[in-house]
């Protein structure tokens, strides 16, 4: 029975997918990581720890619910259980089965001492380049390409004649969907969030002088000509610690329950 929703979780976890519709090498995959998971949570489930743990009724009806949503009837869903052995009792026992491993693993993560924020501030010293935002704007742009030197000189003199009329983010917005020939144009010539090397060079060192709200000079690139707005200039340099530190408990913590998880199921395995 384990075997089989082991099958049903498994397949899910690592294709997305049902598992009759896997293909010969995943089912072979399947039934390699299947066979190591049943031999370790035999294991989890002798211990100690997993002797005290009860689970509620609310909760694996809710797991239940979650796994039923993955099809797209209920007929889908009792014929992919009647095809691996299972019917909903003998499903409900395999996921409160489940939920017994993973109460087990958590009560193991939640003996592990909290972060605090001296582990937080040594961390966030010995690794400064973690928190080293580079420079960046939101930027947009009107691109207009050209293909000899007559459609270069209408070019230059329409983006010309656009940056004393769209000073404002709306007006440039309007602009770019009517004259822009960048993808972009459609979403008001938005480049999104550029770092520095991120732009043709012939760009760069212009955008990044830029204020908030300027709007550059006409400028060539290979793709054509441009104007650019600066929409925002976004914080750069080292993040301050007080920033930082909520993320680094939370990242530091993390990795010392996996760590103590791993050491733990290292120790229920035979030697």
């Amino acid at each position: 029975m384990q075997n089989g929703y082991l099958e049903l979780k498994l397949a899910h976890e690592l294709f997305k997918k049902a598992p009759d519709t896997l293909s010969e090498a995943e089912l072979a995959r399947l039934g390699e990581v299947a066979g190591k998971q049943a031999r370790l949570e035999q294991r989890i489930l002798a211990s100690t720890e997993a002797a005290v743990v009860v689970i509620p009724q609310p909760t694996i009806k809710t797991r239940l619910r979650e796994i039923s949503q993955r099809y797209a009837s209920p007929d889908e869903m009792a014929a992919d259980l009647e095809r691996i052995g299972l019917d909903t009792d003998k499903l409900a026992d395999a996921v409160e089965r489940d939920l017994r491993i993973e109460a087990v693993l958590d009560k193991v993560a939640s003996a592990v001492p909290a972060v605090t924020d001296v582990d937080a501030e040594i961390y966030y010293r010995l690794h400064p380049e973690a928190f080293d935002r580079p420079e960046a704007r939101r930027l947009r742009h009107i691109l207009i390409t050209f293909n000899n030197p007559v459609e270069k000189t209408i070019a230059r003199d329409t983006l010309e004649g656009l940056r004393p009329t769209v000073k404002k983010v709306e007006k440039f917005s309007q602009a770019a969907l009517r004259h822009s020939q960048c993808p972009t144009a459609m979403e008001g010539g938005q480049l999104g969030t550029v770092k520095r090397q991120q732009l043709f060079p012939e760009l760069e060192p212009v955008a990044f002088t830029l204020a908030t709200g300027d709007i550059s000079g006409v400028l060539e690139s290979p793709m054509g000509l441009h104007i650019l707005r600066c929409d925002e200039i976004l914080p750069f340099g080292l993040v301050p610690f007080a920033e930082a530190c909520p993320r680094i408990i939370e990242k530091l913590g993390e990795k010392r329950r996996r760590e103590a998880q791993r050491e733990w199921l290292r120790k229920q395995l035979p030697r």
